[in-house]
């Protein structure tokens, strides 16, 4: 029996969602494969008085996974994809997507039912600038103050009052089996998710890897969820997304062989506003259309923005 490290962030979410990739595995691997999970700290995890932006960008929340992999000391890295930068370091691929959980954003209070019943002048948490930017763009009225920390820590600063609501990824709502407790989900066409929302990427490389092992973890991939990451991704690269500028994408399959990608983007204050589409039609498609349909959805909303984005000055 051989066994596969999997590297993982030790939050509860994480944990979750790299044992549930474990079982995966070993199911598939028909009992040659043991999975072993290597928890740990990452930089991003750390913060909780401060933005992504003023620390660095979100390629905190794998710089110590990614050492972790080049070092050996893992094999596999499990990822939620919307944290995951569009550069990968060299040589490092992500081999696997499997099955997107839902992309929805959800809003989340202990005092209202939904984002429109908020009362003028509420405070809003979120460390997330694109959840501020389409909130704001909808409700200029709101206070938006920093909300950081895992589920149960924000769940916490509600119950503490520190702000009247906030946003969450019903992903990772559903994969702590708290959807049912809080949470209301918003619609995707008005709330746009993050790229890659609710997917995971297993990341490796894939040389280093034992060829059945990598076989075995490859065979969680799902068609629909690799399609939306690389068009969405696709999209955030040719916009060159950062944590200064808030950017929303996502890849709607509107029936056979018929697929419509949006991409917004707003100022930071909520106005201007811009969004952008693409569609793309066919029986037999391959990943590189929905990469190029992801490109040109990221020009046109350039276009549209007049060729500068907006973004955050300070913070």
């Amino acid at each position: 029996m051989k066994t596969l490290r999997i590297g993982t962030r030790n939050s509860p979410l994480a944990l979750a969602q790299s044992e549930w990739v474990a079982s995966q595995i070993e199911a598939a691997s028909v009992g040659d494969i043991k999975c072993e999970l290597v928890s740990m700290t990452t930089s991003g995890d750390q913060l909780q008085d401060r933005s992504l932006l003023a620390a660095g960008g979100k390629g905190l929340f794998t710089k110590e996974l990614d050492i972790a992999l080049e070092e050996n000391r893992v094999d596999i890295l499990v990822h939620s994809l919307k944290d995951v930068p569009v550069e990968l370091p060299v040589g490092q691929r992500i081999i696997a997507y499997p099955v997107r959980e839902d992309p929805r954003d959800a809003f989340v209070s202990l005092k209202y039912e939904s984002f429109d019943d908020l009362p003028e002048g509420a405070t809003l948490g979120t460390s997330s600038l694109r959840r501020r930017a389409f909130a704001l763009a909808r409700r200029p009225d709101l206070k938006v103050v920093e909300f950081r920390g895992n589920v149960q820590t924000r769940l916490k600063k509600l119950g503490d009052g520190v702000a009247d609501a906030t946003f969450l990824a019903s992903a990772g709502l559903n994969r702590l089996s708290l959807e049912e407790k809080v949470g209301r989900a918003l619609d995707p066409n008005t709330f746009l998710p993050a790229v890659g929302q609710g997917i995971l990427g297993i990341a490796a490389y894939p040389d280093q890897l034992d060829e059945d092992v990598l076989k075995c973890v490859a065979s969680l991939n799902d068609v629909s969820a690799e399609r939306a990451a690389i068009a969405e991704r696709a999209a955030l690269y040719e916009l060159d997304g950062s944590c200064r500028t808030p950017i929303a994408a996502h890849l709607f399959h509107e029936g056979t062989g018929v697929y419509r990608l949006i991409v917004r983007t707003a100022d930071p204050s909520g106005t201007p506003f811009y969004e952008a589409e693409e569609t793309l039609e066919g029986l037999e498609l391959f990943l590189q259309d929905f990469h190029e349909m992801g490109l040109s959805a990221g020009r046109k909303l350039r276009e549209q923005a007049g060729g500068k984005l907006p973004h955050l000055e300070t913070e």
